[in-house]
């Protein structure tokens, strides 16, 4: 204690960091300096010397000087446990504060070397102002913990979200391959059965067959021992027997035929099997060029299964992740272009509002935005049921003669093109030219519908599966 007071602050400060020291170490020229201070010093100098006289200091580990260690510890701990209005060094109250330094000081601190240069201005006002700048840094930590507090919200739902997913695309792919099961089942029991009807006449055949033998051979046996009594008997009576034994043997009985293609076909139970039962499947498995992204939809769209139809439902809650697309009715197919020729065809029924087109990766999906290639939108659509738009700025109204039910959308994203077809005579409804710089995506809005009233879907037509041999 008696070392502390015989020190003022000054002499406790580091001459390197200018705070109280912390481990000081002694060094051969007598200076005192932070052990960590020192350390960086030297590793910024590539040399062993000294930051306040340059002198170079001895090989090895500098000493602590425990003495100052001791003083600097007592200091720290008389400043923190004394009277906070009274300066301890003058014991004078603490009225001014040290913008510098950011303390409260006292009159004789401010004149002091230490704080002579130093901004400084009254308690109170310092205190009005740096309350107002704490509050201001406040609230901006409350803002953030606001932010957080909602992201572990979201992250909570969609977490949740994620495990329904995984369910709900569970139990669909259990229904899809109990359906290729059962399909599977029933192809084999026809198959087992064609082969066991087969078997059972072919086997019934040879039954008949055989039985007509036994009959020959018992027939042919019984004249044979008759024979061979006659000629064992004497010779009047043989030649009395000679007639009716002569008939006997002359008896025509025809050779057996081998009966053809009385074994199993084979080759039609086995020969292919596996390509049979596949050419077979094409008659219950659909492909479609596209499919949706059930992470894009907005979330009163309800997708079909397979994720080939989407029409308006009733609201449903979902994740607002940013693939999601909130500001406008719509979904987004699951795969994106950036190259090549590509076409679908989607069924528009008879609805009465729909737009369908195609859309960049980039496009705003939380605010609202306009349908037009200025925003990244390459659409068309009807309006109340009687009016067809090609979504451009200004929107073109278009005249058609027919109104299409199914729609063939064609990109050619090189040449930058959209052409939307009337599927069921081919003709050209709307031609978007254009140039195409990132990721390009099918875009579907189905219309709105009134509370109790079906809405219509919009269907992504299938293809026509082939099975082909080259």
């Amino acid at each position: 204690m008696a070392a502390s007071t015989l020190l003022s602050e000054e002499d406790l400060l580091c001459p390197q960091c200018s705070e109280i020291y912390c481990l000081p170490v002694l060094l051969k020229c007598g200076h005192n300096i932070c052990k960590v201070c020192l350390q960086k010093f030297w590793e910024w100098r590539g040399c062993r010397e000294c930051p306040v006289c340059r002198t170079v200091s001895a090989p090895g580990r500098p000493p602590i000087n425990l003495a100052l260690k001791i003083a600097a510890d007592e200091y720290q701990v008389q400043r923190t446990s004394s009277n906070q209005e009274v300066c301890f060094f003058h014991n004078e109250k603490l009225k001014i504060f040290c913008h510098n330094d950011e303390e409260p000081i006292c009159l004789v601190c401010q004149t002091s070397k230490q704080h002579k240069v130093h901004e400084c201005c009254p308690v109170e006002e310092a205190a009005q102002q740096k309350k107002t700048e704490i509050s201001a840094m406040l609230e901006s930590l409350r803002k953030k913990l606001r932010i957080f507090n909602k992201t572990k919200e979201h992250c909570e739902e969609t977490k949740n979200y994620i495990q329904t997913q995984a369910h709900q695309c569970e139990e669909t792919i259990k229904e899809e391959f109990e359906k290729l099961h059962l399909f599977l089942r029933e192809e084999e029991n026809t198959r087992l059965k064609a082969l066991k009807q087969e078997e059972e006449i072919k086997s019934r055949v040879m039954c008949e067959k055989l039985e007509n033998i036994k009959d020959q051979i018992k027939a042919l046996c019984s004249t044979i021992s008759d024979t061979e009594t006659a000629l064992r008997a004497k010779d009047l009576p043989f030649l009395q027997d000679y007639k009716q034994t002569k008939k006997r043997v002359k008896c025509n009985i025809r050779e057996p035929e081998c009966i053809r293609d009385i074994l199993i076909d084979s080759a039609k139970h086995l020969g292919l099997l596996k390509f049979g039962i596949w050419k077979k499947m094409a008659n219950i498995v659909t492909y479609v060029p596209i499919t949706l992204d059930p992470n894009t939809a907005q979330s009163n769209l309800k997708l079909s299964e397979e994720l080939t139809q989407v029409q308006y439902s009733s609201k449903q809650l979902l994740p607002d992740n940013p693939e999601r697309c909130t500001s406008r009715v719509c979904a987004l197919g699951a795969t994106g272009f950036t190259s090549g020729k590509h076409s679908w065809t989607i069924e528009v029924g008879r609805g009465k509002d729909w737009y369908i087109g195609v859309a960049q990766e980039s496009i705003k999906r939380k605010s609202t935005v306009f349908l037009n290639p200025a925003e990244g939108f390459w659409v068309i659509g009807l309006c109340n049921g009687d009016s067809f738009w090609a979504q451009t700025s200004p929107r073109t109204k278009l005249t058609l003669k027919q109104k299409p039910e199914t729609i063939t959308v064609k990109l050619d994203y090189d040449k930058g093109k959209v052409v939307f077809l009337n599927a069921a005579n081919l003709t050209t409804i709307y031609t978007f030219s254009d140039r195409f710089t990132e990721k390009i995506f099918p875009y579907f809005s189905p219309g709105l519908y009134e509370e109790g009233k079906t809405s219509n879907p919009l269907t992504i037509c299938p293809l026509t599966i082939k099975v082909d041999v080259e």
